[in-house]
């Protein structure tokens, strides 16, 4: 491309950011194509993995990416240009496993004010539809959503409605071809399904063309969802138990176990009983053979290292988090409910959850060096885990497990839009590609933490500069202390305080 102006123009000219660009030159506007934005002389990380370029300058027309290059910028008359020498560019930031995006005051502007411009809404229902059109059509500032199912469990569930129970082959294939027909993009599968149901699951999804992702569902193990096609594994729940060399015997005993519908919960206190025992078993072969079924069938975890985190921390840890003052009163009290039936509370449950936690964050760095896709999510809002800033601190959980910064960042952009199958319009900063960037004051490869220094978001080719978003999260403050209540999913999110 170089600095050839008259190339440059012709290939506006020609519409080559695939959008109407047909007559648009500098100093004018065509009908549909907006403004244009020139990034001058940043420093790009594009998220492909690939380490950062010096005196990079992109230039966006409407919501695409129209020139990528160094040196020269191509003249661009009545061009807005962002100084940006001595800042870094990064694609847009996906939150690929959040909720609540319902919550229209609150959770999407807090996700677009800390650069998180996609999100994957794990639990897909009216309200959440009616956000997500709202946003499509312009309606609603919000990042980009791709939505899942409502969650798919057996007849014993630890959710609260809308819950989809399904008990039979007949029912679970219902639930998939409904969920489809509601706009559903993907299928969530969670804990309690039968083995014939996961599999009628796994069957009806591929013949509707959806994938499905969730929970492990505890009577299969990771290598039988993985073989039915499981795109993703949440929660990293399971994993110590798969590399374990008492793996068969743990997982026949879990088989064996019957839920007991007037006491849901006492299965997943089993299950995560043993797998907070498992950690002393690793046994190196086995994890090595796990993760090798896992990516060779395309199979990859999310860890929601967020929310493990959360958990695995004193109640007390969490109370005075300055970010609360962006959450509803009812929503903190409920956190705050939820988080007692999770949170350590003796020296010995602590060290217990310590150790377990500390094992997680080394077997995602195992499974990054086996090849296994990770994706980064936080599983907001579940308690204490908030929207937007809680993707920096996954992003740091994962630098701690052993991936480097430029990694990290990979997880949430170019790895995630090619999980989501969107590699060709998202994910990294390329000539064509949507126009979600977010430009920082300082080097996220440095210091993966500086993902928090931000200076401009721009979500579908619009800018917000640090003044709007001040306003935003003042906005946002100010809904969240208004005497309102919010909607009963999102307490029963809450109150629940595990991950969902």
């Amino acid at each position: 491309m170089g600095s050839n102006r008259r190339e440059f123009l012709r290939w506006l000219a020609a519409g080559g950011t695939g959008v109407a660009l047909a007559g648009l030159l500098p100093g004018t506007a065509a009908a549909g194509t907006g403004t244009i934005v020139v990034l001058a002389q940043v420093t790009l990380i594009d998220g492909t993995g690939s380490a950062p370029r010096r005196d990079v300058s992109v230039v966006l027309v409407g919501d695409r990416i129209a020139w990528v290059g160094s040196g020269p910028v191509p003249e661009t008359p009545g061009a807005r240009v962002i100084d940006g020498r001595g800042k870094y560019l990064i694609p847009g930031l996906w939150d690929m496993h959040a909720h609540g995006a319902d919550l229209e005051d609150i959770v999407p502007p807090l996700h677009l004010a800390h650069g998180v411009t996609g999100v994957r809404e794990m639990w897909g229902y009216a309200e959440n539809r009616a956000t997500k059109g709202k946003i499509e059509r312009g309606e609603l500032l919000g990042p980009r959503v791709v939505l899942a199912s409502g969650i798919v469990d057996g007849p014993v569930t630890l959710l609260a409605p809308p819950v989809l129970q399904v008990s039979t082959e007949a029912e679970a294939r219902a639930a998939v071809r409904a969920e489809k027909a509601a706009g559903a993009e993907l299928v969530k599968t969670y804990s309690y399904l039968a083995p014939d149901v996961v599999r009628a699951v796994a069957d009806e999804a591929r013949a509707q063309g959806l994938r499905f992702s969730g929970h492990w569902p505890y009577k299969l193990s990771h290598l039988e969802v993985s073989d039915l096609g499981q795109h993703s594994l949440e929660h990293f729940f399971g994993v110590s138990i798969h590399c374990s060399s008492r793996r068969d015997e743990i997982l026949a005993r879990l088989k064996s176990t019957p839920y007991d519908p007037a006491a849901p919960r006492d299965f997943f206190n089993l299950a995560r009983r043993l797998e907070f025992e498992s950690v002393t078993t690793y046994d190196r072969r086995v994890a090595r053979a796990y993760f090798e079924r896992l990516r060779c069938n395309g199979t990859w975890h999310s860890p929601t290292l967020t929310i493990n985190r959360v958990v695995t921390q004193p109640a007390e840890t969490h109370q005075r988090d300055p970010r609360l003052k962006y959450v509803p009163a009812d929503v903190r009290e409920s956190w705050a409910k939820g988080i007692e039936r999770f949170a350590p509370k003796t020296p010995e449950d602590v060290a217990l959850q310590e150790r377990y936690y500390q094992e997680t964050l080394r077997l995602v760095g195992v499974a990054h060096e086996a090849g296994v896709g990770l994706i980064g999510g936080t599983d907001c809002l579940n308690p204490y885990t908030f929207p937007g800033s809680g993707l920096h601190e996954e992003l740091a959980f994962l630098v701690e497990a052993g991936l480097s910064p430029v990694r990290a960042l990979k997880t949430v952009t170019g790895d995630a839009a090619r999980f989501l199958g969107r590699e060709g319009t998202s994910g990294t900063v390329a000539v064509g590609k949507e126009a979600d960037l977010v430009l920082l004051d300082a080097d996220p490869a440095a210091d993966i933490r500086n993902v928090a220094k931000i200076d401009t978001v721009i979500t579908r080719g619009r800018v917000l500069g640090k003044a709007e978003r001040r306003r935003m999260l003042d906005a946002v403050e100010d809904a969240a202390n208004r005497p309102t209540t919010t909607n009963a999913r999102l307490h029963s999110l809450a109150r629940r305080g595990c991950c969902c």
